[in-house]
Parts: C-alpha cells; structure tokens; sequence
C-alpha cells in the first residue's frame, strides 16, 4: 500500500503497536476485521491509503502482510499526475513534511515503512486523548493542530520533555486563538 501523506507521529504507531499486542489472540481476526484501511486504487492498481496511516503503518511493523481495504474509488484509469491532482482536490492527500512545508507529489514516499516521524502530529494526538479538542471528520484534522502546535511549542522542548510539552499544548488547544481548529472545544464567551 501506499501512503497518501508523508510524515506519521511516531509515538502513535507505538501506541497502535501496544493496541494491537495487547488483543487476546482469538480477538485480532475480529479486530481486523472491523478495522478497514480506506484507500483508493490508482494507476497500475496499486492501493493508496487515504485514511489510517497510523494503523497501517503500525501492522506493517507488526508484521502483517496482509491486511482489508475498503476501496472508496477506482482510479486506476488516471494517469499518475491526474490521480495525485484528483487527490489533493479531493482532500485524500497531504503532502507536507515533518515541518509542516508543503512538497511535491514525487516526495510522497511508495509504502507506509518510509513514512517520516512529525513529533508535532504525535503531540497532537495525545492533546485530543487529553480532551483538549474533539475528534473531527475533517480530512488530517490532526495535522491542522499539529501545525497550530509547531508554530507555538519549540521543537527542543518538545525533545526534551514530551509530557510538558503536551499539558502545556492542551492548554494552548483551548485558547481562542485555536477556535477555528476542528474539534474545537474551548471556552464559549
């Protein structure tokens, strides 16, 4: 499969990996099962994933070589510049690096183990966990507040001290300068 964005956070995929290790044996079927990868198909029928990189990326390196898909298009009649344009209009791409610049569709990397770590998107995460914002259908919502985040936390504190970095974004995450964040869930005045 291949990704549609080019950065994960990586202390996502550990905690999907823990998910994921965590299931009892007899319940991992049923696990995947009920958890599909979104993807479209593109040129020469190969599966982007549009959605759920995190847990893509995560049974990768679990060692899953198979997994479901639920095909939302078949676009594999498109040429590759029309497929990737057809994405990004579609807001079924994100092709912006680990510091938050956008790049061009040939930097997008060919499967989900070349996905680069964005600290930011991490710390994101564990904002909306901490109920600094509400999850949101709005395509890599996540990445909005990971961006919100980069322009605020400095990277070294983010380094040295994960834990305080986060308390210190969900309290940013309510401020009023968030509020046209998705999920949004600050004071109302």
């Amino acid at each position: 499969m291949r990704p549609t964005q080019m950065t994960v956070g990586l202390r996502e995929v550990a905690l999907k990996r823990k998910e994921l290790r965590a299931l009892p044996a007899n319940k991992k079927d049923d696990f995947l099962g009920a958890h599909f990868i979104p993807a479209v198909i593109g040129p020469k029928g190969r599966p982007f994933v549009v959605d759920h990189h995190h847990l893509a990326r995560a049974l990768h390196e679990e060692g899953m070589e198979k997994v479901l898909i639920s095909v939302l298009a078949d676009l594999s009649q498109l040429t590759k510049e029309e497929f990737l344009t057809f994405l990004d209009n579609r807001a079924w791409m994100h092709p912006f690096d680990a510091s938050g610049r956008r790049r061009t569709y040939e930097d997008l990397p060919k499967s989900v183990d070349k996905l680069v770590d964005d600290p930011y998107r991490s710390l994101a995460g564990a904002v909306r966990r901490a109920g600094g914002y509400a999850k949101d259908t709005t395509p890599f919502a996540e990445f909005l507040w990971a961006d919100f985040f980069r322009r605020r936390i400095d990277a070294g504190q983010l380094a040295d001290s994960f834990d305080k970095a986060a308390k210190k974004a969900t309290t940013l995450s309510q401020d009023k300068s968030a509020s046209h964040l998705p999920g949004w869930s600050g004071p109302d005045d």
